[in-house]
Order: C-alpha cells, then structure tokens, then sequence
C-alpha cells in the first residue's frame, strides 16, 4: 500500500533501444532468409485467408521446413506475418485500401536463442555457429539498470535494436498537468504553474528540408527520390532530437511533482489540412508536417516506463479548451491586434491562449481522474 491509502500497482513498461553494428555475409544471408520466411507465411496466410497465429502456423511450419534455419527463427517468422495479416485484417474492416502484403526489407526479429554474455549479443546465425555483436555503453547502461529484462532483438543491414522491459511501480498522483501540443511549441501547465518549450526551430527544418527537395533539378527520378530520402530521414532525426529533449523535461518534472500527464486527442487533423479546403499549398505542407504524434507517443512511453499516468481526453471532453477563460469560465475574445492572445470581458485580463488550452487540460483531466478512480476502503479489525 501506498502513503497516503491508496493501492501500489506494477504496471509492464517496454520501449526500445538501438546502436549501429557492422554486419557480415552470414549475417546478410539469414536476414534475406529471414525476409523470404515471411514472405513465404504472408502468402499461405492469404491464399487460406489466415491470420490468426495458431492456423498460421499450422499451415505454414510444415512449407518453411526446407529453408536451412533455426527452428525459432521460423517461429518469429510465421509471428511476424500474423501480425502484419491481423493489421491489413483490421484496416479492412475499417473500410481502409491496402495492399497485398509483402516484405521488402531485410531484417531479423527473434525473442528466443540470443544471449548476452561479456558486454555482447549473442546469437546463432546456423547450426552451431554464434554471431557475436559488442554492445555500446549506453545499451550497456540501459539494461543494466534494476529490473529491466532483453525480450526481444531486431537486426537490419547495419542497425541492432533490442526491445526491454521492465515492471514499474505506479506513481502516486498529487494533481495533473496539461500538454497544450502546437506547430511551435509544447506548452505545459495548470492552475500553480505554466510553461512553455519553443519548437520553432522544427518548424525551420521542416521549410529548409522542403525548400532544398524543390530545388532538385536532376531528370532521373530514382536519384531524386533516394537524395530527398536522405533529406528526409535528416530532418526526422533532428526534429526527433529536439522533441525528445522536451518530452524528457517535461516527463521528469511531472515525476518529482507527482503530476498525472493529461493530453488532447487530436486524431483526424490531418483531414483538415487536405488539397481542396481552401488553403494554401505552403500552409497545407507547413501544418501536415507538425509533429504532434510524435510528441504524443515520446511523453506516453517516458511516461509509462516511470509508472507515471497518462490521460487522453476526447474531443468531447476537450471541446473549447483554448477559448474559456480559467477563472470564470466565460467565452475568450479575440483580437486581430493580439497574437495568439485572448481577453476575458469579464476578468479584464488579456491570457495567452496556449497556457489557457494548458490550465483548461489540467483541470479537465483532474475531473476525469477522480471520476475514475475507485473509493477508499479501510479495513478495521473486528472485536
């Protein structure tokens, strides 16, 4: 039990971490293997209209036989193609387009036949035959701290990626405190205090990146679409950086003050943003390559790998939280004269509207938490 009465519970955190290797032909080989394993589940798995796991694998174990291949890796295979059928499944039933399902990328996912012995991964690449990877200092670090487990590992050409977990305590909740997320900032706060994390800056990479893919003159399309690639997965690194920087911050105050992280859910904008709304195709491009998902997802793994709560509210719930005022609840005016500021007619206060979409998610949230959480029962001893 907790301090102050109420129940300590574990929750499963898992998230990822990753570092560079160099490779070898082995290595190269199993993953194509690998890949064609896959490819292999994926066709049996459609042409019996198959995706669920276990008739997956009844099917499918007895044709992957002929590929020289741990036993396991054909297991990881096979689970690997019912996920990918359970998702094309599920995006049907939405009334989704897809695809035929198909595995272009080399790559090599397994939780079984690896270990890590002397600072290294170590896993069988043929029968009797271990292919050994030096880990960094930081994957070192990471796994080492108390109570986190290796579940799973994922190679690519030159990337290993090892997937851990870990039981966290719940953190005790004293208040909440909301995430207002925009193009150009992160603003977090509630009733005691406000604060605001500039992410201008993503908006410059994002314009600089677009403007240089423009400039491309080159006729040979597959040159230009490998060269904007590069520019692309550029631009994602460094705006990943910069939002991991403020997601970290804000996660971390959240923990020393005990505050539940409250978010809006802001699923289907993109559909505001589409060709034919009215807009331009500069500001089209500009909001389509906000960030907010991303944001999204690093404060909820952070989150919930230090036992912190995340509250996602829906729109109903979040309905004109950046136009009611925080002390009276009146309906926040505008002016073309103020930028992203709201007055109250009734306070006589002028209010940045970012900070007030913060405070109006803080208290919302603290609402849905105490409707939810169950009553306190204390037990008394009988006579």
């Amino acid at each position: 039990m907790s301090r102050i009465g109420l129940p300590l519970f574990i929750v499963l955190a898992v998230k990822s971490v990753w570092q560079n290797y160099i490779s070898s032909s082995e290595v190269l080989g199993l993953l194509e293997l690998f890949r064609r394993m896959v490819n292999e589940s994926l066709r049996i798995g459609l042409a019996n209209d198959v995706s669920s796991l276990r008739r997956l694998s009844l099917l499918s174990y007895n044709e992957l036989a002929q590929h020289d291949s741990p036993s396991y890796y054909k297991l990881c295979a096979i689970s690997r193609a019912a996920g990918i059928l359970a998702a094309r499944k599920k995006s049907i039933r939405r009334g989704y387009a897809t695809k035929t399902p198909y595995s272009f990328r080399q790559q090599l996912v397994s939780c079984y036949g690896f270990k890590i012995r002397s600072g290294a991964l170590r896993f069988p690449v043929s029968r009797g035959k271990r292919f050994c990877i030096p880990l960094t200092k930081h994957v070192l670090e990471v796994i080492s701290q108390p109570g986190v487990e290796v579940r799973s590992f994922t190679l690519t050409q030159n990337r290993l990626s090892l997937c851990i977990a870990r039981d966290a305590p719940t953190v005790n909740r004293a208040s909440t405190v909301g995430v207002d997320r925009n193009l150009r900032n992160l603003t977090v706060g509630n009733d005691q205090e406000t604060s605001r994390y500039d992410l201008s800056k993503c908006v410059r990479i994002a314009n600089t990146t677009a403007r240089i893919v423009a400039s491309f003159t080159r006729d040979d399309d597959r040159i230009r679409t490998g060269i904007a690639s590069m520019y692309g997965k550029r631009r994602t690194s460094r705006v990943g950086h910069l939002l991991h920087t403020a997601t970290k911050t804000i996660v971390a105050l959240a923990v020393q003050r005990r505050e539940a992280i409250v978010l809006e859910n802001i699923e289907g904008i993109r559909s505001l943003y589409r060709k034919g709304n009215g807009q331009g195709r500069k500001y089209r491009g500009r909001m389509n390559s906000w960030s907010f998902g991303e944001a999204q997802r690093q404060i909820e793994y952070k989150a919930r790998w230090v036992g912190l709560s995340v509250i996602r509210l829906s729109r109903r719930e979040t309905r004109a939280t950046s136009i009611t005022c925080p002390r009276c609840g009146e309906r926040l005016q505008s002016d073309k004269r103020l930028t992203r500021k709201l007055w109250c007619g009734k306070c006589r206060v002028v209010m940045d509207r970012d900070m007030v979409a913060a405070v109006n998610l803080a208290r919302r949230g603290r609402v849905r938490f105490a409707r939810s959480r169950p009553p306190i029962i204390e037990a008394q001893g009988g006579a």
